[in-house]
């Protein structure tokens, strides 16, 4: 977004399309009306695409867990039941004989039913675990065959004949696949009032910042398109592998924010060349030459944090990977594409209908260039206190972060469900009424021929393992066998997951390998672990290389990633004395589990790492034409923030609106997710952008641009940036070279 005039002198008409601008504008209706087939196409592609998400993928494919899950669930399946439920004797005894004779009957008619399979009850069984400590309720257990879909499916033919009053007993119904099930359709809910709620208060703000309600409306159409065309890639997508619903939460959330953002600066830099005097179709072509290439730019940028998570091997993290990639391309084509058909089309209509007029009458207009003068006034007074701001805002920020040195890694439960929910209530009523926590023990799968001796030994070396309550088993089927080993605590916590590794380090005449809920949060933290180096490495190395294309300097690259890492410690921090700790929880409409899901951390990172380095570009970019103008380093950096820092808040403002909105999703990683990138984003832009970044850049001041020679001749030859290279250069950046 350069302020160079590149129109044509007096008197000359103007130079013809080149490249890229010739092919967008060349036939701007004709492109149109592609874009409105196409997105009528990816409207039908993409309908119904929730319906063949998943809502699980948090464990790791190649794990041991995994494996012997899967094992279990041919060989034993009523050993790995996910189908649960509840019935309640309404005050007599589970054992009166009118309430055993309907258990008896509902789990006769449950044994009944297609995809069911491994019925077991406590009238059957008579175990205790299955059987509430008051007696009043017991438990009949079952296993739903098939992937998440399919288990939906079978859940919703059958849940209406067994939830309600039979005879004496009330059934309610729990287990995994109605948790996930029932969190399926909530963020499907949840998701269309949080675009309901986005869209009108995203184009008020939008009205505000341009004034013009056409204008306003540009940047919404690009969303809506993202959005669409995002739909239509998952939906494509599940045809080969999983992808978790939960992304559709970052499709809406990036689509309308990103586009707006894009759409924010290239109509805003169409309207500036407007007012200059410039022709519709040489303002576009200035345009793009500008303010498109850091658009593009910036999306490579977003594209390479997201992109990360495809190195992790959970479908649930990999699923952003897909539809973060996805939308942030679309997003950046649609504004590189479709926008500069509508403003050649529009010409100078895109600033009708302007609001502001309203509220102007009496007042005189702004004096020219008085624009982002109270950002250049803060600019000069943050620089000529740099040490002083620098100190303070980075302290500030590691403050903010401290609470994630307490964070607890956990798995994602029925907690994450509104306190209401039947499928939340009935896993409560499991955690606090029945002995053991039946569910939550961990299973050991013994494979290989053994004698019943084997077996009872070393079942008595597991019973004697310090963490052990109880031991049941073994069930034996042919060479393979499996031990149902109940822990202390709670499923998950700290000694659930040290007998995890218990029981893996203990010697067995047989292979043994274990899972359950603490085993497959054992193997998830060390997937997560064991990849998290290489994503790091990845979005760092092609970051510094990105911005160092930017810039064609070493150092302003290093001071990027360390300041964009720097400005999400508020995020993470809030993460957890929120969310972990319980904090608000009432306010805000959750149940804490005291812990954090092992890969929302990696997923927030991923994201508020991009949209940090998104502002950071724009940013960067306007500093550097002004610097490549002047040589002037300080001049540099007050304009820079002068230029963009209102942009940049109102498109800060604007995503944080957007994110808000979908924390405000019943499910509390969604909400988390929502709400946290909402605070990343606006302490990004208010904090890291307005007062460290020009505080840092102050105290580096000319060393900032250092180079090596030969990457400075590298980056004359392919660096990008706005407006047009210089062909050779210029005499500041050889002296600079020499800091």
């Amino acid at each position: 977004m350069t302020e160079v005039n590149e129109a044509q002198p007096a008197g000359q008409s103007p130079a013809p399309p080149r490249g890229w601008t010739r092919f967008v504008t060349a036939r701007p209706r004709l492109s149109l009306l592609v874009a409105l087939v196409l997105t009528a196409l990816a409207v039908l592609a993409g309908s119904g695409v929730a319906d063949h998400l998943g809502s699980g993928g948090w464990e790791d494919p190649a794990a041991e867990s995994t494996y012997a899950t899967k094992a279990l669930e041919r060989q034993f399946p009523a050993s790995q039941p996910n189908l649960v439920l509840l019935v309640d004797s309404g005050g007599a005894s589970v054992d009166d004989p009118a309430v055993a004779a309907e258990g008896r009957a509902l789990a006769g008619r449950l044994a009944k039913e297609k995809g069911v399979t491994g019925v077991g009850s406590y009238w059957q069984t008579h175990s205790p675990a299955l059987r509430a400590e008051d007696g009043h309720e017991a438990l009949i257990a079952a296993r739903i065959t098939g992937d998440d879909n399919a288990t939906g499916r079978t859940l919703d033919r059958i849940a209406p004949r067994l939830r309600g009053v039979h005879g004496p007993v009330r059934v309610k119904v729990g287990g995994i696949v109605a948790v996930r099930h029932e969190m399926q359709t909530t963020i499907k809910e949840d998701l269309t009032r949080a675009e309901m709620i986005a869209l009108p208060i995203t184009l008020v703000l939008l009205v505000m910042v341009f004034g013009s309600a056409v204008a306003a409306l540009l940047p919404l159409g690009i969303g809506i398109v993202a959005i669409l065309g995002t739909n239509a890639v998952l939906r494509g997508l599940t045809a080969f592998t999983d992808v978790s619903v939960f992304a559709l939460n970052l499709t809406t959330a990036l689509g309308l924010g990103l586009a707006i953002d894009y759409a924010l600066f290239i109509v805003r830099r169409y309207r500036e060349e407007l007012a200059t005097g410039a022709d519709p179709l040489t303002a576009v072509g200035t345009t793009l030459r500008t303010a498109g290439r850091t658009v593009l730019f910036s999306a490579l940028t977003v594209a390479v944090s997201l992109a990360a998570m495809m190195v992790f091997p959970q479908y649930f993290l990999r699923s952003f990977a897909y539809a973060g990639i996805a939308v942030v391309l679309l997003a950046a084509a649609a504004a590189l594409i479709l926008l500069p058909a509508a403003l050649i089309l529009l010409g100078h209509r895109v600033n009708s209908l302007d609001l502001r007029r309203l509220f102007r009458r009496g007042r005189a207009p702004k004096p020219s260039g008085a624009e982002g003068t109270a950002w250049a006034g803060a600019a000069s007074l943050v620089m000529r206190r740099a040490p002083l701001f620098a100190l303070g805002t980075t302290a500030l920020l590691v403050l903010l972060g401290l609470p994630f040195l307490g964070v607890k890694f956990g798995t994602a439960d029925d907690r994450q469900l509104p306190a209401g929910a039947e499928s939340h209530v009935v896993q409560q009523h499991l955690r606090q009424d029945f002995p053991g926590s039946p569910g939550g023990g961990l299973d050991v799968l013994a494979e290989g021929r053994a004698t019943k001796a084997q077996y009872a030994a070393y079942k008595q070396r597991v019973a004697a393992l310090p963490e052990v309550v109880r031991v049941d088993g073994p069930l034996v089927r042919g060479d393979s066998a499996y031990f149902t080993v109940q822990p202390r605590g709670e499923s998950v916590d700290g000694p659930a997951q040290r007998l995890v590794g218990d029981l893996r380090a203990l010697d067995a005449p047989f292979d043994t390998k274990v899972t359950g809920t603490a085993a497959v949060l054992v193997d998830s933290k060390h997937a997560i672990a064991e990849h998290l180096p290489w994503a790091g490495a990845f979005i760092a190395v092609v970051t510094l290389l990105l911005v160092f294309l930017l810039t064609g300097s070493v150092v302003i690259p290093l001071q990027a990633v360390v300041l964009n890492a720097l400005s999400l410690t508020a995020m993470f921090g809030a993460v957890v004395w929120v969310f972990q700790d319980g904090h608000f929880s009432g306010a805000l409409g959750f149940t804490s589990p005291g812990s954090i899901e092992t890969t929302l951390p990696v997923l927030m990172f991923c994201v508020a790492f991009g949209l940090s380095m998104d502002y950071g570009v724009f940013l960067l970019s306007r500093i550097k034409e002004e610097y490549d103008r002047t040589g002037d380093h300080s001049e540099a950096v007050r304009h820079g923030l002068q230029r963009t820092g209102g942009l940049i808040t109102a498109a800060a403002v604007i995503l944080a609106v957007v994110m808000v909105a979908i924390g405000t999703s019943r499910v509390t990683n969604t909400k988390m997710l929502g709400l946290g990138i909402a605070l990343a984003v606006l302490m990004d832009a208010m904090v890291v952008r307005s007062l460290l970044v020009p505080a840092i850049m102050r105290l580096t001041g000319r060393a900032t641009w250092w180079a090596p020679a030969p990457l400075r001749r590298f980056h004359q030859r392919f660096g990008l940036s706005e407006g047009e290279r210089p062909t050779a250069a210029p005499a500041r950046e050889r002296e600079t070279a020499g800091v």
